[in-house]
């Protein structure tokens, strides 16, 4: 009996985007020295939308607002990063893209031992993004710490396994996600994934940068 070729593609798929910023050294030198000395009460976010930790400084969401020429470096490389996966995946035309007005908050995190952050989405963006900093002291004994881990969207998709489906390849496999990190590393997903960052057990500090921007149309 003849048949068709059978044809299998991705269903309900999650687009996370990464690339590194070359020769970040310097602007990440740059950034730690300023982001450090504003870890302070000046600057922390007054109206956390989760228990804060001692081992976790959040600031405020206006970071890109910031005159300093590395926060602007950075505000660059990233929105262009995002713009581009943006048009990249909608199929938008530069004139497409010329009539989006995109929003943002933005803001850093200083982690110390014993610090993450709980699992959370943000529900009022549409795309959000990490930069990180400074990745902190590795902790051979410890693979997760400090990770930025995603979580299995589909409920029930390991409800049941076997050996038919235990080996599924990328992306049809399930289960969660975990990236350790490095200076200069950008990464860029939909603001609906829920994500959390593990438990850091390094003995100096993780920085990151995070965004999530929402957008509108010019009339």
């Amino acid at each position: 009996m003849e048949q068709t070729p059978l044809q299998i593609f991705a269903l309900f798929a999650a687009p996370v985007a990464t690339r590194m910023l070359e020769d970040a050294d310097a602007l990440n030198h740059e950034l730690e020295t300023l982001l450090l000395a504003r870890e302070n009460e000046q600057y922390r976010n007054p109206h956390p939308t989760h228990m804060q930790q001692q081992e976790v400084f959040e600031s405020n969401f206006d970071m890109f607002r910031w005159s300093e020429p590395c926060i602007q470096a950075l505000r660059t490389f990233m929105m262009e990063s995002i713009l581009e996966v943006v048009a990249d995946l909608n199929g938008h035309t530069p004139e497409d893209m010329a009539k989006l007005v995109v929003r943002n908050h933005t803001w850093f995190h200083v982690s110390r031992h014993g610090g993450s952050f709980v699992a959370h989405n943000h529900p009022m963006a549409s795309w959000s993004a990490v930069y990180c900093v400074r990745g902190g002291e590795p902790v051979p004994e410890r693979q997760d710490s400090g990770v930025l881990r995603f979580l299995d969207h589909r409920p029930g998709s390991n409800m049941f396994m076997d050996p038919a489906n235990v080996k599924l390849r990328v992306p049809f496999n399930f289960g969660h996600y975990s990236m350790r990190l490095a200076p200069g590393q950008l990464v860029i997903f939909p603001s609906y994934l829920v994500h959390e960052v593990a438990t850091f057990l390094g003995h100096d500090t993780r920085i990151t940068v995070a965004t999530n921007c929402w957008f509108t149309t010019r009339a």
